[in-house]
């Protein structure tokens, strides 16, 4: 075994900076990492193992077993001999380097006389941390052996693998939820601005049309209607950009156990008050842990499109429900106009429209559906729609049973 005489390896900086993006020195006890050290020491019965993360100056140690120590001088350490080495394993016993020995005795609370070193490299060949094994006699190490360690090796650098993948996947969402609630602000500043003067708008054009009724000809009336129809049309529109970028406030509220005939009953009390109105809903069932606000949200929006977007003369909304292992399932069927086939994906794309009004003459904002699409989706479930123009619509969807 060639002991490297230099103090630091030839890409000691690079490694340095590699160490610093797995953010693992000075991170706290952790249970995995001493499962590891503890399968370590017993696949040779070695009184020590560690892991221990090489830096500047110190050697410090996630874990340890059959010892106290927290962390060594690195000029002191066998792990730092190790990582100067570069050798996919390191080995070394006191009949063979017995300077070595010598010179490191003093700094470890226990007689050490053989060592075994495997680094533990990034995709880079960078050293982030060495799992190391110590014994008080030198001894012979089968293949068996060996190839246990290695193969621990490699489970323990996985893990430092995916606790940094993990670190910046968690930087990435905190990023993404501060440029989302930038995103929000921004949208609810607009709006204010926007509806302020829209108010004015609607007020000052239907003082108009009140103040001169019978003295302007039929087409400046038409003009005039126009202009409040179009303004509401743009209230709408706003208040549900609004409402869709708060909508994931909704998920901050507590998961809770839902009697389901309670709750539709509640929703149909509100759109049943038109004698053309029919809602069959179940009259019994318990959903288990379910966010009971966006739900009620989702069949809220659903019911009224139903409603909204159908001429019957006796309009009809079926709601089915059954429930499986991993998902509860819900169907919302209608007789309202349809949605033609090559359409059914996009109408739940957001400021997505069929191009058509309701039975009131207004058009559709684009707007409720995304906001029910992605209610179920953050319930961990999807949603479909089945239909054909003029034969009704069944939306069918599932959320995930917690």
């Amino acid at each position: 075994m060639q002991i490297n005489k230099k103090t630091y390896p030839y890409n000691e900086k690079l490694r340095q900076a590699a160490l610093a993006e797995y953010a693992i020195f000075k991170s706290g006890p952790d249970k995995d990492y001493d499962e590891l050290t503890y399968l370590a020491a017993k696949s040779g019965d070695f009184p020590v193992a560690h892991i221990s993360v090489v830096t500047r100056k110190k050697v410090w140690y996630k874990s340890e077993y059959g010892t106290a120590i927290k962390e060594i001088e690195r000029e002191n350490s066998f792990s730092n001999l190790a990582v100067k080495a570069g050798e996919e394993i390191f080995i070394l016993d006191s009949n063979t380097h017995p300077e070595i020995f010598k010179k490191l005795k003093p700094h470890y609370p226990l007689e050490i006389n053989f060592y075994i070193g495997i680094p533990l490299f990034n995709p880079q060949r960078h050293a982030i941390a060495v799992l190391s094994v110590f014994d008080s006699k030198p001894r012979d190490l089968g293949e068996t052996e060996i190839r246990t360690l290695k193969a621990l090796a490699n489970q323990t650098m996985n893990l430092l693998e995916f606790r940094k993948q993990k670190n910046k996947l968690q930087h990435v969402q905190r990023k993404l939820k501060q440029k989302y609630r930038d995103l929000e602000k921004f949208a609810s500043l607009v709006s204010h601005d926007i509806k302020s003067p829209l108010a004015n708008i609607i007020s000052l054009t239907e003082l108009l049309k009140e103040e001169n009724k019978g003295k302007f000809d039929k087409e400046t009336e038409e003009y005039l209607k126009f202009l409040i129809e179009s303004s509401y049309s743009l209230r709408n529109y706003v208040d549900g950009i609004l409402s869709f970028y708060r909508s994931d406030h909704i998920f901050e509220k507590d998961y809770e156990n839902v009697d389901l005939g309670r709750m539709l009953n509640n929703i149909a009390n509100l759109y049943q008050v038109s004698d053309d109105v029919t809602i069959n809903y179940p009259q019994s069932g318990t959903l288990h842990n379910v966010n009971k606000a966006a739900l009620t949200q989702v069949f809220m929006n659903l019911v009224s499109n139903a409603l909204k977007y159908n001429n019957s003369k006796e309009r009809m909304v079926d709601i089915c429900f059954k429930e499986t292992d991993q998902y509860y399932h819900f169907h919302v069927r209608d007789n309202g106009s349809g949605i033609p086939k090559a359409k059914s994906k996009k109408i739940f794309e957001l400021f997505t429209t069929l191009d058509t009004t309701d039975r009131d003459g207004n058009p559709g904002s684009g707007i409720g559906l995304a906001t029910v699409k992605k209610h179920i989706e953050n319930m961990q479930g999807d949603i479909e729609v089945e239909s054909e123009p003029g034969q009704g619509s069944t939306f069918k969807f599932k959320i995930k049973r917690l």
